[in-house]
């Protein structure tokens, strides 16, 4: 007998709705029926039919049937289920594994990946940075020229060799033209169109356009701005120092830079150093805080799967709050230069001066470049706005502030630098100017001195661009491989630095820095990649610590930690964890 419609329904509807009432409409007959698991048997409650109990009873083989015929049919859909997860998974295992066998084909040594994270669990958990990474490879294999690593399913290689670094940073410039942290070469998120990430053409381009922003004579036209923060600072370490207060002297230099930032790159007077809420100070804070989970998790996604991950945004939160901002400090000067000679006017002037062309550095044909051009449009303002002050803010506030530790830990040091203060001042009526600060040398050695014990940028990193082959090792690398060279590595070697642990800034002295010391210092990069911001950074700096140390005296409080440790949420920047707090005695006036 033919199994009628309903009785199908019926089964499938019981094996899902086990002890439950299920409503069956066939035509001319609606039934309504309760599966009883326990006696395997089904029970008529209401029919329309005036035949239902003969209906039931002819059907009843009919239903078990049908219920047998279902379960075959989920068992079988279940099995089909599993067998492509399974594939799936499989192939999922393959993908996040395959590439580890790169560097064993190629004889260099490399510790065990792990699938999906490589040698980089720590780092994408925020547990280790990029720096304390980059040590612990250069001391574990002191022998090697180059040693792997996996981040996520990616191969690298560290740099061991000095020569190898000079060749991938200048001679074979051509090879590693990139930094290689943009993971999509074509989807490029707008806060990050900046000298730091860009790559290729626009990176060269961009550098081409923006390099006359920073000669010497535009960062003397700003030093009056730098003076008067200066001064500011001293005048809120006065009443703190007044107080017998201890001072926080990374958050008090990151009040100080902010409003360096704001005067000479926005025109803002953010009053960071008076104002605890100030927004700009805010601003800065959240660029530099803690990522969200967010953030983490779409990191190691998009090292793990590049395309399928393109358009995921990384800090959105912040790049909000860039566009906000920027819109409005554009909208203020109706989108031309005012002539204020700011960063923001710098860069309004080189967007009117319109598309800008040049030669390729990524496409050659025949020895010859092609041409390449790039639209200077607001996107790649916001994103120069944002580096500038993203470098500028961290980069300056640590050196400056591990300084004042590192004097305060040293005070015969401290002495030299502030006889040597006072000595310059004298000759300018005890005022801070561009050619006072040009004469002190002593400070600028012990600033450098800090910045080889505690480099900013620990790591550099370049891509290979296309295939590299060094010969000394008969290793070829290919395009897309990233090399890593441990500027805290270098900084910290006896080989090149005498005593690497004992703070000396005569080590600076020209008679003493010599040849592979000026090839292995590179506080802030090295090549034609190299920071264009150094030299303002630098000045920056060493007008903040010559206003302090005039009048004031560092020294440890009760709560200073003596060797800080380092932020493992740091990324290239480094940056020490918790606050540096010290004492500060005002000086007598020598002057």
């Amino acid at each position: 007998m033919k199994t009628p419609e309903f009785c199908v329904l019926l089964a499938y509807s019981s094996i899902e709705d086990m002890g439950r009432v299920v409503t069956v409409r066939y035509p001319k007959v609606s039934v309504a029926v309760l599966h009883q698991p326990s006696s395997k048997s089904y029970r008529l409650l209401a029919s329309n039919s005036p035949s239902h109990r003969l209906v039931m009873t002819d059907y009843d083989l009919s239903l078990k049937s049908a219920s047998q015929h279902a379960a075959k049919k989920i068992s079988s859909t279940k099995m089909i289920t599993l067998a492509v997860a399974l594939i799936a998974l499989a192939a999922l295992v393959y993908y996040g594994t395959s590439n580890f066998d790169y560097w064993k084909k190629k004889g260099v040594k490399h510790e065990k990946p792990l699938p999906f994270f490589g040698n980089n669990l720590k780092g994408f958990l925020q547990m280790k940075s990029y720096a304390q990474y980059a040590l612990e490879y250069y001391k574990k294999y002191p022998n090697e020229k180059v040693v792997g690593f996996f981040r996520a399913v990616k191969p690298e290689l560290l740099i061991h060799d000095p020569e190898y670094v000079r060749r991938i940073l200048f001679q074979d410039f051509a090879h590693f033209h990139s930094r290689g942290l943009i993971t999509h070469k074509k989807v490029v998120q707008p806060l990050f169109r900046n000298l730091f990430f860009l790559e290729g053409d626009n990176w060269k381009l961009l550098r081409q356009r923006m390099t006359p922003i920073f000669t010497s004579g535009k960062l003397k036209a700003m030093f009056p701005l730098i003076v008067e923060r200066a001064e500011k600072l001293k005048a809120r370490t006065l009443s703190s120092a007044a107080e017998g207060a201890t001072l926080d002297v990374k958050e008090l230099m990151a009040r100080y830079t902010t409003d360096f930032i704001g005067a000479c790159g926005f025109g803002v007077d953010s009053d960071s150093l008076n104002d605890e809420n100030s927004e700009f100070r805010k601003l800065g804070a959240s660029i530099f805080g803690s990522y969200k989970v967010k953030d983490i998790f779409y990191t190691f996604l998009k090292n793990i799967f590049p395309e399928m991950t393109k358009n995921l945004p990384l800090l959105k939160h912040i790049e909000d709050d860039m566009k906000d901002f920027v819109g409005s400090v554009l909208k203020k000067r109706n989108y031309q230069p005012c002539g204020r000679g700011d960063f923001v006017d710098l860069l309004l002037e080189c967007q009117k001066m319109g598309t800008i062309y040049g030669e390729s550095i990524e496409h050659i044909r025949n020895g010859i470049p092609e041409k390449a051009s790039l639209e200077f449009d607001d996107d790649l303002i916001m994103a120069q706005i944002f580096v500038f002050f993203a470098a500028g803010f961290e980069t300056s506030s640590s050196a400056s502030s591990f300084t004042l530790h590192q004097l305060a830990h040293h005070p015969e040091v401290q002495e030299k630098v502030q006889k040597e203060i006072d000595h310059v001042l004298s000759k300018y009526n005890g005022k801070l100017c561009y050619d006072a600060i040009k004469e002190m040398t002593y400070l600028e050695w012990t600033l450098k001195e800090t910045m080889r014990i505690f480099p900013l940028l620990g790591v550099l990193v370049r891509e290979c661009a296309r295939p590299y082959y060094f010969p000394e090792i008969d290793l070829r690398i290919d395009p897309g491989v990233k090399v890593f060279i441990p500027v805290i590595g270098f900084h910290t070697d006896p080989q090149y630095f005498t005593d690497p642990e004992e703070f000396r800034p005569e080590r600076f002295h020209p008679d003493e820095f010599g040849t592979m010391q000026k090839q292995l210092y590179m506080p802030f990069g090295d090549g034609p990649r190299n920071c264009i911001g150094a030299r303002l950074g630098l000045m920056q700096s060493v007008a903040g610590l010559a206003a302090i140390l005039s009048a004031f005296t560092v020294e440890p409080a009760p709560d200073t930690v003596r060797h800080p440790e380092i932020s493992t949420k740091s990324t290239f920047i480094q940056n020490v964890k918790g606050g540096l707090p010290l004492m500060f005695k005002e000086r007598k006036s020598t002057l």
